[in-house]
């Protein structure tokens, strides 16, 4: 009994944050969803509107378009950072000259806030100014400019984001890797298994749990990303790079229509939610069931 107060008590500073800082937050906006509310207007006041605002979101294109472009934007970012991450991961497991210093500049982005890495990423990419569209036009004859293509912009988003975030999957895989027994896989090499084998049936089962914990923080990230687009691109050119969180920023700030953003953020917590529901089952409940 004394066991449980004690462990009751550690935990309330953890619980009391979690819930003045996401339960709290998640009520009122859930609230305000229910609710046309424009505070900048004539009548600041909120007016119930029931779940207008929720069948709005079905029939917005706006919406709907944004959404088809964001699992576009993060099925690339995260699987890229995924293939990009264990790559450099099972490198830095090897011993070679300069390990400790290109380890250092590979967690550098990490420390970058994202506004900065939209700032720096839009500096590299003006057409005047930019060090990657003047190295494409005179290695490769390209004209870059994001401002004008679409698909340019959207794949340099892409791009941003895995320069920003590939660390962290790789520091993430690289404690998954360090953490796997010897015997196994000498076991295989032993029974004349190939790399490719080795890593179908034994590396990959084994760091699954790691692999889709860092998919759900990727994931959750990625579906959320605001400032790093809006300082290199603004959404545009037209809707290209307009994910879901610029069209939530754009609906709440600048047309402070804070009761249909509020509608869209719950039905993106909602997607996010079963998106990262399905993941878990299709990956680890089939593992958990053959353990069984």
């Amino acid at each position: 009994m004394y066991s449980q107060k004690l462990a009751w008590l550690l935990l309330a500073p953890t619980l009391v944050i979690l819930f003045l800082f996401g339960v709290l937050p998640f009520l009122y906006v859930l609230y305000v969803s229910f609710h046309d509310w424009n505070p900048f207007a004539a009548n600041p006041e909120m007016v119930f509107s029931g779940a207008n605002n929720f069948r709005r979101v079905v029939f917005d294109q706006g919406f709907l378009a944004s959404l088809g472009v964001t699992v576009a934007f993060v099925f690339f970012a995260v699987l890229s950072e995924l293939v990009i991450g264990y790559a450099l991961a099972q490198a830095f497991m090897k011993e070679f000259p300069g390990k400790a210093f290109f380890r250092t500049i590979h967690t550098l982005p990490l420390i970058m806030a994202p506004i900065i890495v939209g700032s720096v990423w839009k500096l590299m990419t003006t057409p005047s100014i930019g060090i990657i569209p003047s190295l494409l036009d005179s290695w490769f004859g390209v004209n870059l400019n994001i401002g004008q293509s679409a698909w340019a912009a959207f794949v340099i988003t892409v791009i941003m984001d895995v320069w920003h975030w590939t660390p962290l999957v790789t520091l993430t895989l690289i404690a998954a890797l360090v953490s796997l027994p010897a015997d196994p896989f000498e076991q295989a090499q032993i029974d004349g298994a190939n790399k490719r084998q080795i890593f179908w049936h034994i590396t990959l089962p084994m760091i699954a749990p790691a692999v889709v914990a860092t998919v759900f923080i990727r994931l959750m990230d990625a579906l959320r990303t605001v400032d790093e687009v809006l300082m290199l691109t603004g959404g545009g050119p037209g809707s290209a790079t307009r994910y879901v969180g610029v069209h939530i920023f754009k609906e709440v700030f600048p047309r402070t229509n804070y009761g249909y953003g509020s509608a869209v953020s719950v039905i993106v917590l909602y997607l996010t939610i079963v998106a990262c529901w399905l993941l878990y089952v299709s990956m680890l409940a089939p593992r958990k069931s053959r353990k069984g």
